[in-house]
């Protein structure tokens, strides 16, 4: 069995997740529009697998959030404030990619994840989910451009969470694009707690649409006039962590709780997942949240559950020969703790924990694995980095 995850100290604001992004100008501009000119250093880790060994693909990136990898071996890195950048081959940064959207660029809000088409090699469209201003303040929206020439054209919204909100806090936001080449949209509760439950406000849902924006036909909700049509699932707090499951296809998310109860979920169709009627955190200040019920008739429990909060952010399931140690597990990252969490599955079961890279210091923001079979991580702060991890071969 491997080592179960332990945590010593609970962080106040361990379910917020993110800092206050500051003004959108970028300290290590210098650098990140330089190139690499060495190969990266490679520092080493314990893991029960063996060492591990992290580089640092590229840095200066502010407060990066997402990432996606082009067919051409470049990858896309989203930085909160409003860019988007490529990661050459060789580590270097380029200038800000044109025809991003405006982002809302308050707390916890900005430019969130990237992904690419499925067609992208025939269709090359670029998805984008970001913090939308507009009247009201701000919500979670899903804007599109074709990729042409290093830029994005064409750019259109095609989904937006509504009512916008004043607030800078829990918008999501991963985008994963399932078999049937439909998208999910996760998001906040924008720290709303009576609009999470009520379907016909988007706050606290996940959502499924076409890729153009359309309403699959099949969504639970269709039909209904009292509820959303493109909601997936509801009843989420915070979910930035989401991954599609290699064998099943399904769904998998993780969510940031309050104080405790963080959440790993396979949301199906039309489900409840509870909050803020159920949960299994508490309040900051240590009070129940709402009538303190841990459960409830009608709403799904969580598959597995942190308490204390690791404040969970990016997803991934191992899937490469690279390291075989590594099939069929589970990556998520960690903002609270700093660190990397693995887990072990048995279908649908967590059967073992490890903590990984407790050691690095970095708050992960992003996990996902990598064409080349490495997983690469992106670390959330003023100078972030994008960084790649692997096994280290025997000594």
């Amino acid at each position: 069995m491997r080592t179960v995850l332990s945590a010593a100290l609970l962080l106040a604001c361990a379910g917020c997740g993110a800092s206050d992004p500051g003004t959108s100008t970028n300290a290590a501009a210098t650098a990140a529009t330089s190139a690499a000119s060495a190969p990266p250093a490679v520092a080493r880790f314990a893991s029960e697998a063996g060492a591990l060994e992290v580089a640092t693909v590229a840095e200066g990136l502010e407060h990066p959030w997402g990432m996606t990898f082009l067919p051409d071996g470049r990858t896309l890195v989203t930085e909160r404030p409003g860019r988007l950048r490529i990661v050459g081959t060789d580590g270097a940064l380029s200038a800000p990619v044109a025809g991003v959207p405006e982002v809302f660029a308050k707390g916890q809000g900005g430019l969130l994840d990237v992904a690419l088409d499925p067609d992208f090699a025939t269709d090359p469209w670029v998805y984008l989910s970001f913090s939308e201003p507009g009247e009201g303040g701000g919500g979670t929206a899903v804007a599109r451009g074709r990729w042409q020439d290093d830029a994005l054209v064409d750019v259109e919204v095609i989904f937006r969470q509504l009512p916008k909100l004043d607030t800078g806090q829990h918008f999501g936001s991963r985008l994963v694009f399932d078999r049937e080449k439909r998208l999910y949209v996760t998001s906040g509760d924008r720290g709303t707690q009576p609009n999470v439950q009520p379907l016909d406000l988007g706050q606290g849902k996940i959502f499924r649409i076409e890729r153009d924006g359309g309403i699959p036909a099949d969504n639970p909700f269709v039909g209904r006039d009292d509820a959303l049509p493109a909601i997936w699932s509801y009843g989420h707090r915070n979910v930035q962590g989401a991954a599609l499951h290699p064998v099943t296809g399904a769904l998998w998310q993780t969510e940031h709780g309050a104080r405790g109860g963080d959440e790993l979920n396979i949301p199906e169709a039309g489900k409840n997942y509870g909050w803020p009627v159920i949960t299994l955190g508490v309040n900051y200040n240590g009070m129940p949240i709402g009538e303190g019920k841990t459960e409830a008739e009608g709403m799904e429990q969580p598959m597995h559950q942190w308490t204390p909060s690791i404040a969970p952010s990016g997803l991934a399931f191992y899937t490469a020969d690279r390291f075989p140690a590594w099939q069929g597990d589970l990556f998520v990252g960690a903002l609270a703790f700093q660190r990397v969490v693995r887990l072990e599955l048995e279908g649908d079961k967590v059967v073992g924990e490890e903590a990984l890279l407790t050691d690095l210091g970095e708050r992960i923001r992003d996990v996902r694995q990598g064409p080349d079979g490495y997983l690469y991580l992106l670390t959330d702060a003023a100078n972030g980095k994008l960084l790649r991890v692997g096994l280290a071969e025997a000594d």
